[in-house]
């Protein structure tokens, strides 16, 4: 007689028992959970944990550990915030812009919900702290004073310098933000640009420039280093100083007006921030005898132009604005 006879010849108690066996391990082995396969999400030491995981980035300041998908991102810079919006990062804090309360018109529509957490020189380290972020990005050369408290409250990265470093600037928060390929991206749009401006531009290039800039008390000569310098430096814009490539700027006086004849092209522009001063040094000087003797002003070759796009903001945004200034102002067709 085999077991199943048996267990039929057998009391009723008996069959029960063991059914009720039978399904306690039939559920158990149905509802155990599948091996996870690598790459999935379920898998943590698989791809998926790996781009989740923190990056460690290079910076002006050492080496940090970033979150991978940074969410709440405090920028300390004005270049820096240019940065974010083009690579499609709105932060939850920045410095405000130098004039435009808060931002400048060229972001405006962008910065909207936007906290502000004081200017570049000197961020409001409690205002910083309520945001709640898990990254600052900053700059050495205007906050390296405040960098030990600012990593105290979240990893902060930092670039070395502004003085026409836009580009590699921009390269390193990409890195940061996890985004260096859409970033790559960014970069290679504006250079494809710059290369069919001067396709199309040919020989009108040739022409010497010089840049001039009004402030509160100074008049400046601007050079090969600075923003602008740097994008005519790509574009191949011959300057008409041969000493740009050595410096920044130079505050001049009145009396060094005429070395501007050796120009073909003079851009000027303004930092006006409110109080009337840097309009009020402009007027002054164009007024003055030396300056209406200019051959620039006498040829009609003196071009004003936004200091926020050609000069102060400094970032991806303005360098795109003022090369659509220069397409204007060469009279070439994007």
């Amino acid at each position: 007689m085999g077991f199943h006879d048996r267990l039929l010849r057998g009391k009723p108690a008996a069959l029960l028992a063991l059914i009720f066996m039978l399904s306690l391990v039939l559920v158990a082995c149905g509802g155990s959970k599948p091996a996870a396969q690598p790459g999935t999400g379920d898998d943590k030491s698989g791809s998926a944990a790996a781009a989740d995981a923190p990056r460690k980035i290079k910076h002006a300041m050492g080496e940090t550990e970033v979150p991978a998908h940074p969410q709440r991102v405090v920028v300390l810079t004005n270049e820096g915030t240019e940065a974010l919006l083009a690579l499609g990062v709105k932060p939850v804090g920045a410095v405000e812009s130098y004039y435009g309360s808060p931002w400048f018109d060229h972001i405006r529509a962008d910065m909207e919900g936007v906290k502000t957490v004081g200017g570049e020189s000197q961020p409001n380290l409690e205002l910083i702290a309520s945001l709640k972020p898990d990254l600052i990005i900053g700059n050495k050369m205007r906050q390296e004073k405040i960098y030990e408290q600012l990593k105290a409250i979240a990893p902060t990265v930092f670039s070395e310098t502004l003085r026409g470093e836009w580009k590699s600037n921009f390269k390193l928060y990409a890195d940061t933000l996890n985004k260096k390929a859409e970033g790559d991206k960014v970069i290679a749009a504006f250079d494809k640009r710059i290369d069919d401006f001067k396709s199309k531009a040919g020989d009108k290039l040739k022409e010497k420039v010089a840049v001039v800039r009004f402030m509160g008390g100074k008049t400046r000569f601007y050079y090969g280093d600075m923003f602008s310098g740097v994008i005519f430096k790509q574009i191949g814009i011959p300057r008409s100083d041969p000493k740009s490539d050595e410096k920044s700027f130079e505050d001049i006086t009145k009396e060094r007006l005429p070395e501007l004849d050796a120009a073909d092209k003079v851009f000027y522009f303004t930092y006006e921030i409110g109080d009337g001063k840097g309009t009020k040094q402009e007027q002054e000087w164009m007024n003055d005898p030396l300056w209406k003797n200019l051959k620039v002003v006498k040829n009609n070759k003196l071009i004003k132009v936004s200091d926020a796009t050609w000069n102060t903001a400094g970032g991806v945004k303005a360098a795109n604005l003022m090369l659509d200034d220069l397409y204007k102002i060469y009279d070439v067709k994007p």
